[in-house]
């Protein structure tokens, strides 16, 4: 099964969309996000092309009550509090905005730990065997380039993605 992965969205409605549409092409089922998509209208790609997700809160997501309604207009997708456990494909997942914001012990009892919050592609082991993947920033607002990734769960797997045409760039 594969899932995309996804974090700091910060309201850049194009690129998630286009995120979202590559992630489709390649097969991906679901997408887990870890938090800062800001405002509520920037859900609106995950309603529109009927893609499910879970996500957390990230420290940018002022308006939660608004997320959350406007995640309740579609089937499949649920916001939570970071950090979040949650069981997908038979893998146990830890979905957390900020990694400062768990402890070993935590990281430890799952088999793939996802985050945001740096805005940096990211992917390394624990010695426990546990997978940590920062999918990078779906805004490109910081470091220029949209990006997110997908994980194959069957293997553990992870492709990044990125918009790298000069259209994206900022």
């Amino acid at each position: 099964m594969l899932i995309g992965l996804m974090a700091d969205s910060h309201d850049r409605v194009p690129a998630i969309r286009e995120l979202l549409e590559r992630m489709i092409e390649r097969g991906v089922g679901m997408v887990l996000h870890a938090g800062d998509y800001c405002s509520p209208f920037s859900l609106a790609p995950f309603l529109e092309l009927n893609v499910p997700f879970a996500g957390v809160y990230g420290r940018n997501d002022g308006d939660r009550e608004g997320l959350k309604a406007f995640a309740a207009k579609g089937v499949g997708m649920e916001l939570y509090e970071s950090p979040h456990s949650i069981e997908v494909g038979g893998r146990r997942i830890l979905l957390v905005h900020d990694l400062g914001e768990v402890v070993s012990r935590s990281l430890e009892a799952h088999e793939v730990i996802v985050h945001g919050f740096t805005h940096t592609q990211e992917i390394r082991e624990l010695e426990s065997g546990a997978t940590i993947v920062n999918p990078g920033e779906a805004c490109g607002w910081l470091y220029g380039t949209p990006a997110a990734a997908i994980l194959d769960l069957d293997t553990k797997h992870v492709e990044f993605i990125s918009l790298t045409e000069p259209a994206w760039k900022v």
